[in-house]
């Protein structure tokens, strides 16, 4: 499909995701949230349904707004337009202590796992305990160990992040992101620079702490593999909104053209190139 052929396909409309009560939603819901980098617009009236309990992966090419859509949530950054509700609660005007309360409810893996290199793995995965609760060093010290336990580190405590390899590293995050016992699970780039196999153990992983912990979890992700082992819906993002939603079988066999394309990787198509 040349350039001009791009204008000539139709695109569905977008998912009608509107809640006419969001505050009745157990989960997470987005209403028309948008925010702007200067001229660029990343999130353009997002609408998103996360339901309680559920796995939902993000999928979207790279500069779609996939991070930035997470860390609106949590309000690492402020979104400029549109609400979003946790749990029934309007969140987006949250004081410093009610958003310190929301955060524990969240646990996030970053892309590069966000680790200190001046602390030990244990260190690591202790440090919010430490900041937010008035436990004894001897407790934190046992909850992290737990943690690593969960993730296969337990062999790793008093290692460095410098000594350890990438899949170690993603684990180790992951530790430090359950630590707190959060509700929601939030993930960025799990499996990005692993190789198959640690790519899988990390989906695994995810699968684990859903089934054990009951979490919910969103999982932003090139990795169609991980999209399709992991989620219990897929969610396309273009153009700052949700395109599409559906079960892993929709999605295998939806004709939508933009999630066809990006599901089999071909460089022709509405989505283009560049």
């Amino acid at each position: 499909m040349t350039p001009q052929q791009h204008s000539t396909v139709a695109i569905p409309p977008p998912p009608n995701l509107k809640l006419d009560d969001p505050a009745s939603q157990r989960g997470i819901a987005l209403q028309g949230v948008s925010k702007a980098f200067g001229s660029k617009v990343v999130l353009d009236g997002c609408d998103l349904l996360v339901n309680k309990g559920e796995t939902l992966v993000i999928i979207g090419r790279s500069g779609e707004g996939k991070s930035v859509l997470l860390k609106n949530l949590v309000r690492l950054l402020e979104p400029d337009a549109g609400q979003i509700w946790v749990e029934g609660k309007e969140v987006t005007g949250l004081e410093h202590d009610e958003l310190m309360g929301l955060r524990k409810q969240f646990g996030f893996l970053f892309q590069g796992a966000a680790l200190f290199d001046s602390m030990t793995i244990c260190q690591n995965v202790g440090l919010m305990l430490m900041e937010h609760l008035d436990w004894s060093k001897e407790r934190i010290l046992t909850r992290a160990c737990e943690c690593l336990s969960l993730v296969g580190l337990e062999d790793a405590n008093d290692k460095l992040p410098s000594e350890l390899s990438g899949g170690m590293k993603k684990r180790a995050g992951l530790a430090r992101a359950i630590v707190m016992e959060p509700e929601y699970i939030l993930y960025d780039e799990p499996t990005t620079g692993l190789d198959p196999i640690t790519s899988d153990a990390i989906n695994d992983l995810i699968l684990k702490l859903q089934r054990e912990l009951g979490v919910t979890s969103i999982v932003v992700t090139h990795d169609m593999a991980s999209a399709f082992k992991v989620g219990n819906r897929i969610a396309m993002l273009s153009k700052g909104r949700i395109v599409y939603v559906g079960s892993v079988e929709d999605i295998k066999r939806t004709s939508h053209p933009l999630v066809r394309q990006f599901i089999e990787g071909r460089a022709d198509g509405p989505l283009g190139v560049f």
